[in-house]
């Protein structure tokens, strides 16, 4: 039984921002709950990487706090050693945490971080770098960037700097002409949204945006099809409600173990895992399935309902069509 564990919380996580200084003794008290001592220590974003690579060495299960982009963080530091992560969804959207059933409430993501059964989950790559939800290229990393501006230059929170962010991506619409190789020889594409997921997505409503399984081993490809920015707000609005048509919103969809990219230009912007970044073409994708150990309070894999109802969805070929 582990009697201690140390706890690495990135400081600039959304919900630990919030917490401000209660939070190193909001966590403690949530660990001694659970029977085990936490060592808390609260870092910079950037001192992240560095710390949980140094864990790695000298401990058995490390449990980051944050988001997202901290738990691909840990990602790329913990796959390939004996180190098992633990999460704590302290960040703004907390995606990852919610796929696998790790519990928003702080106590009880602390029991599972304590006491929970390790489970193997696939992780996905891009140029070297790994990711545990996506990798997106076009509208939403624009969106990213001007919501970041917004959010420098006004102070706004992140939620409410998305708005004017959103609608300043569109405006800007710009749809990229790509070639994607999904293992059977290259496809041109042109489309405002390519997003490359690790494991696929469901599309239903009131599931838009979740996963069934981590462990299928597959990345998911999707391309919003080409269109006018008036229908392309359409588009986000049906989104967020759920209602997405899988016919006539994407014009490509697919899985595939190794995916290239290629641009028009020698590098594009990406958002990974929510995070921006510009990276040098081709973009080369893989999959590292059941490369990270994470504890979950119960096994996520698909169940065969879902799993019938997902491979549904890519029961057509991958097509290019300029709309």
């Amino acid at each position: 039984m582990v009697n201690q564990l140390l706890v690495l919380v990135n400081s600039a996580g959304g919900a630990a921002a919030s917490a401000g200084d209660a939070l190193s003794d909001m966590l403690v008290s949530a660990f001694t709950a659970t029977g085990v001592t936490a060592d808390v220590r609260i870092l910079a974003a950037g001192a992240m990487g560095a710390a949980i690579a140094s864990a790695v060495e000298k401990r058995r299960r490390i449990v980051v706090a944050g988001g997202d982009g901290t738990a691909a963080c840990a990602a790329q530091a913990i796959i390939g050693s004996d180190a098992e992560l633990a999460l704590l969804p302290l960040g703004t959207l907390n995606h990852l945490a919610r796929d696998l059933g790790i519990p928003a409430d702080l106590n009880a993501a602390a029991e599972v971080a304590a006491h929970g059964a390790a489970t193997r989950i696939d992780v996905g790559e891009v140029n070297g770098r790994r990711f545990v939800n996506n990798v997106s290229i076009g509208i939403y990393p624009s969106m990213i960037r001007e919501r970041d501006a917004h959010r420098q230059s006004r102070g706004w929170p992140k939620w409410l700097a998305t708005i004017p962010a959103a609608w300043q991506a569109i405006s800007g619409l710009r749809r990229h002409r790509l070639r994607i190789d999904m293992g059977q020889g290259e496809q041109p594409l042109i489309t405002p949204l390519l997003l490359v997921g690790n494991n696929g997505y469901l599309l239903d409503a009131g599931k838009l945006g979740s996963r069934a399984s981590l462990q299928d081993g597959m990345l998911s490809v999707y391309a919003v099809s080409s269109r006018s920015r008036l229908s392309l707000i359409w588009f986000a609005v049906r989104a967020l409600l759920g209602r997405v048509d899988r016919e006539a919103d994407f014009v490509a969809l697919g899985t595939c173990e190794a995916l290239t990219v290629r641009a028009s230009r020698p590098s594009v912007e990406i958002a990974i895992d929510g995070e921006l970044c510009r990276m040098a073409c081709p973009l080369i994708f893989r999959m590292h399935a059941g490369a990270l150990r994470i504890a979950t309070p119960r096994d996520p894999s698909v169940s065969e309902e879902a799993a019938c109802s997902w491979s549904g969805l890519y029961d057509r070929e991958i097509t290019a069509r300029n709309f």
